[in-house]
This record gives C-alpha cells, structure tokens and sequence, in this order.
C-alpha cells in the first residue's frame, strides 16, 4: 500500500559539483539549503541582504549587486535604539551608525564580486506579499517592527512578480553570462497572512516562477514546497507553530534536492566531506589522551587527501583545526 504521493524531480542538467560558486537568497528556507551546501563545504555566499521574503525585495537586492551600489548614511534610519535599513534584515541592524553602514557596505561588494564568478544562484521565495510606506508606496524588504500603520500590505499580482523578475534576470545574464538559476517556493506557511491568503500567495508565486521559466533558459525550478505540502501532506512534519517544516521534513527536501541537483560522484564527495565536517564538531571527553590524538592524526591524514585529491576544496579550516588540536 502506499501511503505517500510520488513526485517526479527531473534530474538537474547540468548539476551542481563542487568546482561551482553558489548564491542563495530569499525566504528563510534559503538558509536550510545554504547551511546544507556549507557544512559539506561547497563555495556559497547566502542572503548578503539577510532573509528576505518577497519577490521585489529579492529582485531588487540582485540589481543592487549588479550596480555594486553602496549605500549612504541617508539610507539608514534609528529606531528603537538601532540603525537600519529598509532594505536589509536586522541582523544588520547596530547601535553604532557607522558599523551598520560598514556592515552593509562589505556585503554588497562581497555580493557583487562573488555574483559576477557565481556558476548557480539559488532563489527560494517566501511569500507573494510586499510591505510599502503608506506616504510614497516605496516598497520595503523588512519593517524592523515600525508602527503597521506606516506601511501598505499589497500582494503582488503575478504580472507584477513577473515583470521584477523579467528585468532582473536580463540584466543578470548580461553582468554573468554563465550563471543558471534554480527557483524554489519555500514550504514555510505564512499564517499570518491567514490560510486563505497564504495560499493565494504562493499559488501567485508558482505561477509566476513557471512562467519564468518557461521564457527564459537557464532556470530551473526544485519542488521544495511541493515536496513538503503535497509529498508528506502531514502536521507531524511541522514545528509546534504548524508553520515552519521540522528537522524531519528539511531533511526529506534536502536528500531529494542531493538526489536530483547533484550527480553520483558529488554526492560520494559530500559524503566524505560531511564526516571530516562532523570529525571537526567532535567533542572529546578527553583532548589529552593518547586516543584522542591519534583521532585527530587519522582525520589530518582524510583532510589532506582529500586536498591533494580535490584541489578545488578549500579545508584550510579543516586543516588548520586537526593540525592545532
């Protein structure tokens, strides 16, 4: 009897292997899959903005990157008792005006350097809806807990997701002519929005992303939210908030992302590398003992194979750890 809906995950074509510099940005999803290609020590950059959500704050950070624009004291606003920035999320955020400006600063030029090398960009999107300033309808990426009143709730139609997109994507092709794009909706349900709209919302994304896709070549789609809401179709995958996907479902995505983004020979690869990664998180109950050193020699000795075999690898941390330990 089977009890689970299969779904066919076109192989990607070409796949990912670990000569390939990967951006992520978007939706909080995007960090599972980034934290994922890290701790197996793939060459990522991820959300050099901070998670964001919706389709014109994704798009216009890309643009951003393109233009290296570098933003100035007058872009930044105090509120409760921190400097901000519309545009970002608060882990920018500092009490020191100068530090956050720094802050950002650094990583949009870390943006614009690693997109134009950059082989994949990955973009997960959360939600259909964008936050705009009720006084001149600007559209912003995070409202830093301002008084709601200050701000518009519009969602976006798919004309309108389509159209941000359509003029990112030429000018990303133009600044990267060998970059491809893997579009992805995120299975994190935005209740707040109310089911109804929560749906209607990613229901405009899909939409949109499809269309996309459909234009242009080198885009890819990976089913992450039908993966988690038509495949395991059960609350026992959900976090307590019945929102967010729990360990158990990011991990059926992310085996099915493996499956069908990587080929044979990198998925034995990151499995090398995901033992040397947990060797490193090991925590003995004895750092001076005579077995713990030779642990520490034994996982040396794989860090440096698999440097000599892999070149492209970096393990300078890997290597640096074993050797000093």
């Amino acid at each position: 009897m089977q009890f689970f809906t299969s779904i066919n995950i076109k192989p990607l074509t070409p796949s990912i292997d670990y000569r390939h510099k990967i951006l992520l940005t978007g939706s909080c999803f995007t960090e599972h899959i980034g934290n994922f290609l890290s701790d197996v020590k793939f060459n990522v950059l991820q959300n050099p903005n901070g998670i964001l959500f919706d389709p014109v704050s994704v798009s216009s950070s890309l643009v951003s990157y393109i233009q290296h624009k570098q933003y100035k004291e007058e872009d930044l606003f105090y509120l409760n008792e921190a400097w901000n920035s519309w545009q970002h999320h608060s882990r920018f955020s500092n009490i020191d005006k100068k530090e956050c400006l720094k802050n950002i600063n650094q990583s949009q030029h870390e943006a614009h350097t690693f997109l134009k090398e950059a082989d994949w960009l990955i973009i997960t999107l959360g939600s259909a809806f964008t936050y705009k300033f009720t006084e001149n309808f600007n559209a912003v990426a995070n409202c830093h807990k301002a008084p709601a009143q200050n701000f518009l709730k519009h969602l976006n139609s798919i004309n309108e997701i389509i159209t941000v997109f359509d003029n990112a994507i030429h000018q990303l092709f133009h600044f990267n002519n060998k970059l491809k794009i893997i579009f992805t909706i995120s299975p994190v349900r935005h209740l707040r929005d109310g089911v109804v709209d929560n749906n209607r919302s990613k229901a405009r994304l899909i939409e949109a992303v499809h269309h996309l896709i459909n234009k242009f070549e080198r885009l890819y789609y990976f089913p992450a939210y039908e993966l988690v809401i038509d495949v395991l179709r059960d609350y026992r995958f959900y976090d307590v908030d019945l929102a967010h996907p729990n360990y158990a479902a990011t991990q059926f995505v992310l085996e099915n992302f493996s499956a069908s983004c990587f080929d044979e020979a990198t998925r034995q690869l990151m499995g090398e590398m995901k033992k040397l990664t947990i060797a490193k998180k090991h925590k003995p109950f004895n750092p001076q003992s005579e077995l713990h050193k030779k642990f520490l020699q034994q996982q040396l000795a794989k860090a440096k194979h698999l440097q000599a075999e892999h070149p492209y690898l970096d393990l300078s941390e890997e290597l640096g750890y074993f050797e000093k330990s």
